[in-house]
């Protein structure tokens, strides 16, 4: 990866495993992404978690290496964090609205998914910009 830094891209991956443990619990929004998500508890408990996780985090460690490379080295905290924002509502969470509007999709979801992925960048972008 040209110049990127390696530990500043584990530790957003590892971030990224972290919030989404909060963001989808019992405490904040576990059940009502279950319902607008149709999960039954049943389905929402089922799989392999192992492989979840492990796919979950090989994926969330793609999207920082690559936005660490888009970020560069030389961006500073500020704008590094709102660069993280702007990629997580506009890029991800646009694309997100796009979708759920053909897949007629509630709007809970896109506001709890949509809103999952703009901390999840505004974090990668806060990690990058103080690891810089």
């Amino acid at each position: 990866m040209p110049d990127v830094n390696v530990i500043a891209v584990l530790l957003c991956a590892v971030s990224s495993l972290i919030l989404g443990g909060l963001w989808y619990s019992p405490m904040l929004f576990a059940k009502p992404w279950q319902r607008a998500a149709g999960l039954s508890e049943e389905q929402a408990a089922s799989g392999n978690m192992a492989v979840i996780l492990g796919t979950t985090f090989l994926l969330s460690l793609i999207a920082a290496a690559v936005f660490a490379m888009f970020l560069g080295r030389n961006f500073g905290l500020v704008p590094a964090i709102g660069a993280g924002f702007s990629a997580g509502l506009c890029w991800v969470g646009a694309s997100f609205g796009i979708n759920y509007l053909f897949e007629r999709r509630p709007l809970r979801l896109w506001l709890i998914n949509g809103g999952y992925h703009t901390l999840q960048f505004t974090l990668f972008g806060l990690i990058l910009g103080l690891m810089n």
